[in-house]
């Protein structure tokens, strides 16, 4: 099956980087707010195993899986 493929305007582009923006600080926000600091954007997705709570470390883990495609999908539109 060949997909139809149609250009993307630029209006439908910048939508599109804006709710990837608003994804990324909520899963930003999210992962802080489990976390309780700010220290695991620089340690990376370590710090997180460090969180005791197992709610709150599953809380963040998905929040870090949201941000990180969300990372991955703005480095292929640009």
């Amino acid at each position: 099956m060949q997909l139809l493929r149609r250009p993307v305007s630029i209006a439908q582009i910048k939508n599109l980087q804006r709710r990837l923006a608003n994804l990324e600080q909520e899963a930003t926000d999210e992962i802080t707010r489990a976390s309780g600091h700010e220290l695991w954007q620089s340690l990376g997705f370590d710090a997180l195993d460090s969180i005791g709570d197992p709610a709150l470390r599953a809380r963040a883990n998905y929040y870090y899986g949201q941000l990180m495609t969300v990372r991955e999908l703005r480095e292929v539109i640009g």
